[in-house]
């Protein structure tokens, strides 16, 4: 098979461990009501569930994403998916709320190597004219897995109680590790006999370089305000419907996943072939498509928080979710267009720790002052942040910014 051929393949066969890695973080946000009623938890501590998985996330995401510029794609993609899917099995025995706490940082652990490895290597496959269309139909495996854990995770937890889900889940992804070392290869480069492409460079020394360009560090800000806002409707959206609209978990589960997740993936497509046609004509096409998403999504979020009515609420969902394809398929495609390709998971692994960071901190802080302001009023303020992060956007000049360069070669 060539590569122009395998690319494709490539793209489905990662498809399926992206769904796998956001239906196994995702499940457990549509199980807080029967984890609170077993475990007697309070909003504080299911804030911290989502909390802890991200920070541990975070921390590990430029380390992960250095390893795979370092060693190789494809063997941090494939123990990557094996470890998480362990854990995910393993979290369906916890006994108490302090092994559940501990099994969310473990999969933060695990699942922190995936993303930025299979990113770089979508982009090693895919050159300009296809990369945001490519980076796009992966991320739309991401969505189908918070609409599976959403809706599943309901499902199930309504029938057969809220562990069943997580050993099923499990024994799925381990074996589809298997399966995949048959199928996956690395970086074209790395098949011919070439080390990986970040190889000989200092962990050290990859940060600084990146830390210090001027675009890195706005997309860096933006992307973190965008996390902040996105974590308060993954944590919490689920318990928004639940209390203020009285659904049920199975409609809660799917009302608060399956409308915006439905309408991200027709943002991405529609993102990800307006990027690519407009960058040929302008470089800053991909970031002005990302500012478009943005400038639509925290308007209808502030929509949502404010909500008194079906009516309102989903209109608000969709074009949220719209808004937010707009911009994630473009993330990594913007990120190549201003670092170096041996620096392309490290710098995604930094991205990735920025706004885990913050969206970890934003999720424990909108239960802390749900009692105050309401979960209405924390998806208000997580609007006014995508706005933000909008015009920080503006500013990032891709057409007058060279790429990380390499000094030390």
């Amino acid at each position: 098979m060539t590569e122009r051929s395998y690319k494709w393949l490539l793209l489905a066969l990662l498809w399926v461990v992206a769904l796998l890695n956001y239906l196994d973080r995702q499940l457990i946000f549509s199980l807080f009501p029967p984890l609170e009623a077993e475990f007697g938890l309070s909003s504080v501590q299911l804030g911290f569930l989502g909390t802890a998985f991200l920070w541990v996330y975070g921390l590990l995401s430029p380390v992960g994403g250095y390893v795979a510029d370092r060693f190789g794609r494809r063997r941090v993609i494939l123990s990557s998916l094996a470890v998480w899917s362990a854990v995910t099995y393993l979290t369906g025995h916890v006994r108490n709320y302090n092994e559940l706490l501990a099994a969310r940082a473990l999969m933060g652990t695990s699942e922190a190597f995936y993303l930025p490895a299979a990113l770089a290597l979508i982009a090693d496959y895919h050159g300009e004219e296809t990369r945001s269309r490519a980076t796009g139909l992966h991320q739309s495996g991401l969505y189908a897995g918070i609409v599976l854990g959403g809706i599943g995770g309901g499902w199930m937890g309504d029938r057969y109680g809220w562990r069943t889900a997580f050993l099923i889940l499990g024994v799925t992804g381990v074996l589809y590790a298997a399966a995949l070392v048959f199928g996956l290869k690395d970086t074209p480069g790395a098949q011919r006999g070439r080390r990986a492409v970040g190889a000989g460079l200092g962990f050290g020394w990859s940060m600084r370089a990146l830390m210090s360009a001027r675009p890195f560090a706005l997309l860096l800000t933006a992307n973190s305000l965008a996390s902040m806002a996105y974590w308060v409707v993954y944590t919490w959206l689920p318990l928004f419907l639940y209390e203020r609209f009285q659904m049920s978990l199975t409609l809660a589960g799917f009302s608060a996943t399956f409308y915006i997740q439905a309408a991200s993936f027709a943002g991405i497509l529609a993102g990800g072939w307006l990027a690519d046609h407009w960058s040929r004509s302008n470089p800053r096409g991909r970031l002005l498509t990302q500012f478009l998403g943005f400038a639509t999504a925290g308007p209808f979020l502030f929509m949502v928080g404010a909500a008194g009515s079906l009516w309102i609420l989903l209109p608000g969902l969709i074009l949220f979710g719209l808004g937010r394809g707009f911009f994630d398929c473009n993330l990594m495609p913007v990120l190549c267009q201003i670092v170096s390709p041996k620096l392309r998971a490290t710098g995604y692994g930094i991205l990735n720790f920025a706004s885990c960071i913050a969206g970890g901190v934003m999720a424990a802080a909108a239960g802390a002052v749900k009692n105050a302001i309401g979960l209405g009023g924390a998806l208000e303020i997580s609007a006014v942040m995508l706005l933000i992060a909008a015009v920080l956007l503006l500013r990032v000049r891709v057409e007058t910014a060279c790429a990380v360069e390499l000094q030390r070669e």
